[in-house]
């Protein structure tokens, strides 16, 4: 019997262990929530962001528009550990790092050149419904930004 007890218990620890790391909060497919998310007038939104997960890497592809309405399609890949990963398709960045803090917070920053341009905050609220990034840099002109992007998970 005390054998069973066992048995059973390390089958429930093995359960809840694999459940945890296949709840991957990041992975899936978010959409732009613009009604939640404070955005400066006429700047480009990023309005699908897709991650994937392949082994202790990350894939994040990202569609939206340009400040005039043309689509824009840029792509990352790289691991949560804080080290510049190269962008492609994004001419506002040659690099990206991700630093995650915890399960539901990560931070980020963008690079150019070698210079940092944008640094931002990752959050996941609502169970892991919704994710919300705040932002502060510089834009191409040298003007300071700052933005708040809400997604929801589809």
């Amino acid at each position: 019997m005390r054998t069973r007890s066992i048995l059973l218990a390390l089958a429930f620890c093995l359960a809840s262990y694999m459940m945890c790391f296949a709840a991957d909060a990041n992975v899936g497919t978010w959409k732009l929530n613009e009604a939640k998310s404070k955005l400066p007038a006429g700047s480009p939104k990023n309005t699908k962001v897709v991650y994937s997960a392949d082994g202790d890497k990350y894939k994040c592809v990202i569609d939206g528009v340009d400040g005039s309405g043309k689509p824009t399609h840029n792509e990352w890949t790289g691991k949560f550990d804080g080290k510049p990963y190269p962008v492609t398709g994004d001419p506002g960045s040659d690099t990206r790092s991700v630093h995650m803090v915890d399960a539901t917070h990560y931070k980020v920053a963008s690079m150019k050149g070698g210079k940092t341009v944008l640094t931002g905050n990752v959050a996941f609220s609502n169970g892991g419904k919704t994710r919300t990034l705040t932002l502060e840099g510089t834009d191409a002109s040298g003007k300071k930004v700052s933005s708040t992007w809400v997604y929801d998970k589809q």
